[in-house]
C-alpha cells in the first residue's frame, strides 16, 4: 500500500522503518521539513516529504502527532480523497496536551479527533509504549507475540488497520467502535501492558471509565519523579511493569 506518515517521534519513526520493511511504499513527513528527517527514520525505504506531499495520492494516512496538535492539520485533511484511510496512535496527557474540557467531560479521545477532522478514522498503535513498538514485534504465529486493539466505526478502516499492525510485527484485535476505544486509552488494562491475543480481551472488557484518569496521572507522576537520576532512570521494562501494576 501506499502510505504516507505524518510525525517522527518514537511511534512515527518506528511506523516508517516497520512498514517500509514490510515493502510499503512510504512518505513521512514533519513539521520542520523533509530535510530534518533523520537517516535511520528511512533506513527501510521511506522517503522524507514535505506534509501536503505526504498525504497526496496514498492508500492510507497515518496521524502519529500529539493530539492537541491534530486540529492543525483538519484542513489539510479535508484535502484527502474520502476514500482514504486514516488512522490515529495518539494519546491524550493533558500535561503536554493542555486541557481539552470535552475530553475532561468524558468525551472519547477518538471521537474528539474524529470531529476535529470532520472524517472517519481508525485508532491503532497508541496503546503499546514505544521501546515495545521499536523492539518487541514478532512474526505471525510466534508464541507471546503481543496483541495490539484496533477501533474503527467503518470496515474499510477496521480491515486496513488490522492488516497493518500485522505487518509491524502484532497481533491486531478488533476492539469495536471509536466509542468503545476508551478501552485502550491511557490507564486502561490493556495500556503499556505488551498482553498477549489470549489476555487482551479480558483487558478490554476489565476496563473502567471513571478510573482512567487516575491512573494516566499516577503513572505519569512515578515516571517524572525517577527521570534524571542515572541510579533510577527507567529502562525499557520499567514502563511495562509500572502498567502492569496500576492498570491491571
Amino acid at each position: 500500500m501506499k502510505i504516507g506518515i505524518l510525525g517522527v517521534g518514537y511511534i512515527g519513526k518506528t511506523l516508517a522503518r516497520k512498514l517500509g520493511a514490510a515493502g510499503h511504499d512510504v512518505k513521512v513527513a514533519n513539521s520542520r521539513g523533509p530535510e530534518t528527517i533523520e537517516a535511520d527514520v528511512l533506513a527501510s525505504g521511506a522517503r522524507a516529504v514535505t506534509v501536503a506531499e505526504a498525504v497526496s495520492d496514498v492508500d492510507v494516512v497515518i496521524l502519529s502527532i500529539p493530539l492537541n496538535r491534530l486540529p492543525e492539520v483538519a484542513p489539510l485533511m479535508a484535502r484527502v480523497p474520502s476514500e482514504t484511510v486514516v488512522i490515529d496512535t495518539s494519546n491524550y496527557y493533558p500535561g503536554r496536551d493542555g486541557r481539552i474540557d470535552a475530553i475532561e467531560a468524558g468525551q472519547v479521545e477518538s471521537l474528539w479527533v474524529a470531529e476535529r477532522l470532520g472524517r472517519p478514522v481508525a485508532k491503532a498503535w497508541n496503546s503499546i509504549g514505544s521501546a515495545s513498538f521499536a523492539t518487541r514485534g514478532m512474526a505471525s504465529g510466534h508464541p507471546g507475540r503481543i496483541a495490539l486493539p484496533v477501533a474503527a466505526d467503518r470496515e474499510a478502516e477496521r480491515k486496513v488497520a488490522m492488516a497493518l499492525v500485522e505487518d509491524t510485527g502484532f497481533d491486531a484485535l478488533d476492539a469495536g467502535t471509536l466509542a468503545e476505544s476508551w478501552r485502550q486509552q491511557p490507564g486502561a488494562p490493556c495500556y503499556g501492558t505488551d498482553l498477549t491475543r489470549e489476555e487482551l480481551p479480558a483487558a478490554l472488557a476489565a476496563a473502567d471509565a471513571a478510573r482512567l484518569p487516575k491512573r494516566r496521572d499516577l503513572s505519569v507522576a512515578v515516571i517524572q519523579e525517577r527521570v534524571g537520576d542515572s541510579a533510577t532512570n527507567p529502562d525499557s521494562d520499567f514502563g511495562v511493569r509500572l502498567s502492569r501494576v496500576l492498570f491491571m
